[in-house]
């Protein structure tokens, strides 16, 4: 039986990253809206499927999931209208919700996503979301490093991070380390990014997890493109691991072996290889989660609590105070 997926907003990262991969899935019927009718028509042209004049028709269709794939800026709107038809699932790209685009989040955006995800669970619509960088092929090797070599917990957390991989690193932060309980921060110059069409102020913040590991992470538009967009480290109990950019050497020292090693992927690729590809493997295990019946690899929860370290950090920066951030900031 096959599987039937709403495609809402087919822009640049939908066109080259999505629908190629779900348009390679035999037993996935597609369907398409966008701000612009052109473009649903457009990408049903050429990936096939069908186009939506309204977002109404889609809950008509019944879809078995709808991929909300608008700007940052629109899901919050769109996914409110979407929940009015009904849906059974919502899958979501990141960040959750971003009124000012994804380099500026604030609390508004973090009370508009609990919101989002309230509404869904009344409703008994199942939300997802996509944070690619935990498919990456380095990050999923030391996952699998930190746990077969018993690493133990982590203790330490340093990150650099462009903002245009701001909210996967906060991710990733919590995929290895788990919730950031405390908070502190500042704010510092403004600097734009010709890549992202944006401007933003540095921010440089202290956190504690809920395992009792403390770290810093700075973010910024200062960073240049083609340098590596992200370092981060985790000095775990029994060792260490170094991730660098989206194709970058991961490193890893293992005190029990002696060893310093670096792992580096084939160099007959680019980045946007490594890019790609990690979009397909999260797209792929999202649909044959759909298709079985399954929770999401990624659950809705996570994007929401990507949000809430975010909005924790600029009121942690704007009353230069330390943020609890569960307390002060549920999620529930």
């Amino acid at each position: 039986m096959g599987v039937k997926i709403a495609v809402v907003g087919v822009g640049k990262v939908a066109r080259e990253e999505y629908l190629p991969v779900l348009a390679r899935e035999g037993d996935v019927e597609l369907g398409y809206w966008n701000r612009t009718a052109e473009g649903a028509r457009a990408a049903a042209e050429k990936f096939g499927g069908r186009a939506f004049g309204a977002l109404q028709e889609i809950g008509r269709w019944e879809p078995d999931a709808v991929m909300v794939l608008t700007s940052e800026r629109a899901r919050y709107e769109v996914g409110r209208a979407l929940l009015e038809g009904g849906p059974r699932r919502l899958f979501f790209e990141k960040p959750l919700v971003a009124m000012g685009g994804q380099a500026s989040v604030t609390e508004e955006d973090f009370v508009k996503g609990r919101e989002l995800l309230r509404l869904a669970k009344e409703r008994g619509c199942e939300t997802a979301m996509v944070f690619n960088y935990r498919f990456f092929e380095q990050t999923l090797r030391a996952k699998e490093i930190v746990r077969s070599r018993n690493f133990g917990k982590v203790t330490g957390i340093t990150a650099l991070v462009h903002f245009a991989c701001w909210s996967h690193i906060i991710d990733l932060i919590r995929h290895f380390a788990g919730d950031i309980v405390q908070i502190a921060a500042l704010e510092g110059a403004v600097h734009a990014s010709r890549e992202l069409n944006s401007e933003a102020c540095d921010v440089a913040a202290a956190l504690v997890t809920e395992g009792g590991a403390s770290g810093t992470i700075v973010g910024t538009l200062a960073m240049q493109w083609r340098h590596p967009l992200y370092e981060l480290i985790f000095t775990f109990e029994r060792g260490r691991v170094h991730l660098r950019d989206l194709d970058g050497t991961l490193e890893i020292l293992d005190p029990a072996m002696g060893a310093h090693e670096r792992i580096s992927l084939v160099r007959d690729a680019s980045r946007w290889d490594a890019y790609r590809d990690s979009f397909r493997k999260a797209v792929t295990a999202y649909i044959a989660s759909v298709r079985e019946g399954r929770p999401p690899p990624v659950p809705g929860i996570e994007g929401l609590r990507e949000l809430q370290v975010e909005a924790a950090l600029r009121r942690a920066a704007r009353e230069r105070r330390v943020v609890r951030v569960g307390e002060e900031l549920p999620v529930d």
